[in-house]
């Protein structure tokens, strides 16, 4: 399956300092015509689907990722964009890059190698206290693979692709606690393998419009550096 990715990077006239969810609210404000944008059907209902706009801060520079007719949205917005105004911070954009790609999407032979731009969310309240009551480590990690394997069958479903066959998940995390939405959380960041192709900047796990669980694939070349 291909998918069209269109990865939006916003020159701004100085380091981003907020989080992603602050660039989410004040897009989605101002283009609340666009339910993708901020996923609210009126005021007390939400869209619970896969996120086909995430919004990411990686080191310091704001970047959004559009999916399918996400793509679209950001593509009409793009010019009416001039500056991102918060409460504490006004941002001027410099230059808006867009780079769109036909990325493919789904199950494949080869294990890929990637990593984690941005703490993955795999645990929800009740996956949580069973995470905590395993003592062995070699059981954790077990645990987490398989979370990571139903994250990802999960965005299948989201984007209407059937996954034929297994797929395996094998990681290297380390933990790492964030805060989502005011609230702590445990998250993870390092790499994992999967028998799966994920386009560059997805998110997958909990708060991935909010910009966690952002994957980049390890290239063969990157893995000799390190």
């Amino acid at each position: 399956m291909s998918l069209r990715i269109l990865v939006t990077i916003i020159k701004t006239d100085k380091p981003f300092k907020e989080d992603s969810s602050k660039l989410r609210g004040y897009i989605g404000n101002t283009f609340s015509q666009y339910t993708l944008l901020h996923h609210h059907v009126g005021e007390n209902e939400y869209v619970f689907s896969y996120p086909k706009i995430q919004y990411k801060i990686i080191e310091g520079t704001p970047i959004i990722v559009g999916i399918e007719e996400g793509a679209n949205i950001l593509k009409e917005i793009s010019d009416d964009l001039h500056e991102i105004k918060l409460t504490k911070n006004t941002y001027k954009i410099k230059s808006i890059q867009m780079n769109q790609m036909d990325a493919e999407f789904g199950k494949c032979r080869e294990n890929i190698k990637y990593k984690f731009l941005t703490p993955w969310l795999p645990l929800n309240p009740q996956n949580y206290k069973k995470y905590m009551e395993i003592k062995d480590w070699k059981e954790r990690k077990e645990f987490l693979n398989n979370i990571l394997v139903g994250n990802i069958l999960s965005m299948c479903k989201g984007l209407d692709y059937v996954v034929m066959g297994k797929l395996y998940a094998h990681s290297l995390l380390e933990r790492e606690k964030v805060s989502y939405k005011a609230i702590p959380h445990l998250g993870f960041t390092g790499e994992f393998t999967l028998n799966f192709k994920i386009p560059d900047f997805m998110g997958i796990g909990k708060g991935v419009s909010h910009g966690f669980g952002t994957v980049k694939r390890i290239e063969k070349n990157d893995r000799k550096k390190t």
